[in-house]
């Protein structure tokens, strides 16, 4: 199981991938460019001091993640996605796959996706948090592929 983030807009998100992906031992995708100062000092900031043991990858565009990325498929999670969670099946080598906070993902992006799935949420409300999308998602991805078991307890 894996996080990606397409070129994430928001720095204190980014954070909270991080720790995310830090306390759960889950491998983090940062796919360049953001729209903000990437450094290191920024993103240590914003992770606190949980980047060390998420070791986030960055990958320089789209191209070089779809170039680089382990095999598996390509879940990503949008307002346009056909499937609805929780009613999928998750796979241990699934990469799950969030857009930018203010604008999703490209067309180009969406086609890549081996399946777009959709959080259903009442009427009237647009989209959740990415970060708090993520940590839904990626829970119950945990729980189905039995990935909390290798944490301590």
């Amino acid at each position: 199981m894996r996080l990606a983030l397409f070129e994430p807009d928001i720095p204190q998100n980014l954070g909270a991938f991080i720790r995310l992906s830090a306390c759960l031992a889950v491998p983090l995708h940062v796919i360049e460019p953001c729209g903000f100062p990437v450094d290191d000092k920024r993103i240590r900031r914003a992770a606190m001091d949980y980047y060390d043991l998420a070791r986030p990858v960055r990958h320089a565009s789209w191209a070089a993640f779809r170039r680089d990325r382990p095999p598996g498929r390509l879940v990503l999670l949008t307002t346009r996605g056909a499937e609805t969670f929780p009613g999928v099946a998750f796979r241990p080598d699934d990469t799950l796959l969030l857009g930018r906070e203010s604008a999703g993902v490209p067309d180009e992006v969406h086609a890549a996706a081996d399946l777009r799935l959709r959080i259903p949420l009442q009427a009237g409300a647009r989209s959740l948090n990415v970060a708090l999308a993520a940590a839904m998602v990626l829970s119950e991805a945990l729980r189905q592929t039995s990935g909390y078991d290798a944490l301590a307890h």
